[in-house]
Order: structure tokens, then sequence, then C-alpha cells
């Protein structure tokens, strides 16, 4: 992929923007990708940091694993230096713990802001928090090799950092009940059959079809695409005649700005 001086580069994440394609790469493939606190906070400075310009913003990482989950050095009474052990935090008061997991969220949650779609590229594996990193993007491109699994449960926790929302939306509550309750492995073929992946590639294709596919975001309309999204985001909570409404009232919008037309 083209280089470009990065915004940022810190943590194990990079950030390098190219007009309107922003890419976030993750770079500690040593250790494939696996996931700490500060990783989670430079994600989130990712996501302050974008311009203005930016439409679509592609997900990947160096090295031949996505993200291998969480780094099990939390688990330890040392921890990350610098950091708290999760350890620490079992300890802490119920306000405190859950003010430390929303602030470990912030690096998941900004992906699917309206006026940006995300693309994850993933390879190799995708594990617990870096299953729930693809899970945060809008679209999800998957190399052959991929496998996705949500290991928090077997290791006596639960999935929290936003991933059991789009889970469910997009293979349903009994299938991803299984796949979180047996931490069993989703391979390409059923990642794309069960909606998971919009498209599998051999993985040396893999960075050519995320930037296709981010192509062909980029040719359409920047507010046409927006009003669509926020359509479908929000079509699981409306019934079909509150949809309906919906749409009328954003081809309203959309009709008016092409007329030059004001409210």
């Amino acid at each position: 992929m083209a280089s470009f001086d990065p915004l940022l580069d810190k943590d194990g994440v990079r950030l390098t923007v190219d007009d309107a394609l922003a890419t976030v790469t993750l770079t500690n493939p040593a250790k494939r990708n696996a996931q700490s606190p500060a990783l989670w906070r430079a994600l989130a400075e990712a996501g302050q940091s974008l311009p203005g310009t930016v439409r679509v913003v592609l997900l990947r990482a160096e090295g031949k694993s996505f993200s291998a989950g969480l780094d099990r050095q939390a688990f330890t009474p040392e921890g990350f230096d610098g950091e708290p052990s999760f350890i620490d935090l079992a300890r802490r008061s119920d306000a405190e713990l859950d003010a430390a997991i929303a602030e470990y969220q912030e690096g998941f949650t900004w992906w699917r802001r309206s006026d940006i779609v995300s693309i994850a590229a993933v390879q190799g594996h995708a594990i617990g928090a870096g299953f729930q990193l693809a899970l945060a993007c809008d679209l999800r491109v998957v190399a052959d090799d991929v496998q996705f699994a949500m290991r928090e449960t077997s290791l006596g926790l639960v999935p929290d950092l936003t991933g059991t929302h789009p889970l469910v939306g997009l293979v349903g509550y009994a299938r991803a009940l299984e796949i979180c309750a047996t931490g069993r492995f989703v391979l390409a073929e059923e990642a794309q059959r069960t909606g998971l992946a919009s498209i599998a590639v051999p993985v040396d294709q893999l960075d050519d079809a995320a930037r296709d596919l981010a192509g062909a975001l980029l040719a359409a309309p920047r507010d046409a695409l927006i009003e669509t999204k926020a359509l479908l985001q929000g079509a699981v909570d409306r019934t079909y005649e509150d949809q309906r409404v919906a749409e009328r009232a954003a081809q309203g919008r959309r009709l008016r700005d092409l007329a030059g037309v004001g409210e």
C-alpha cells in the first residue's frame, strides 16, 4: 500500500491519510498485533485525528495475523508499565471499573460514525479483542486464511469491546451465542456465507480487494452515502412504516440539495 507521512504512529497503531481515504494499521506483527489499553487509546486517538476530508477508513494489520486479541500480560500481577493490571482493576469500585472499561471501548466505537464508512481487511487470526475490532467496522474483507474466534467466555469473561451488538446483527442471536459460548473458529467460507465478511480473497490479494472496495465507496456522492448509511443503521430499530417515513425524509433532503433548494 502507498506510504504517507503518518498523522499518528504510537503504541502499535499508525494512521495515514490520502485525501478522502484514511488507513489505520496495526503495527506490532512480532506479537501478532496483541492488544493493550495503550493500543486502545491510540485507536481512539486515531479516530479523533481524522481530518474532515476523510470519507472512508481502512483498517489493516501488518504480519500474518490481524490481531491475536488481548495481550495476556494484562492478566499478570505486573500488568503493563504505567497501567493498572486487570487484577488491580478488579479490586476497584464498580464505578471505577465501569469507567475504565468505557475508556477501553472508545477505541472501538468511532468506526461506525455516520460521516465515514469503515472497512476491516482481516487476515489470519482475529481472536477476542481482534474479532471485536473487526466487528467494529462497517464492512469486512477477509483473506482465505482468516480465523475469527470469540474466546472471552472460555476465559471466564464476556466480550466487552462493543462486539456483541454487531455480531448478533450480522449472524443472529443463536449463532452468535454458539460462537461466543464455544470459542470456536469461524473460517472464511462461513464468514462470507453468514454475512460477517463481504468478500473473501486469497491472502496476497487482501490489500488490493480492500482498496478496491474503498474506491467503490469513494465513487459515491458523500452526502448520499451518509444518508444511506444512516437509513440502514436505524432500520433495525424502526417499524416498516417508520422506515418508509425516514426514507421519504432523507430523499427529500437529497432532492432539495441536488436542486439547490433550501429547507
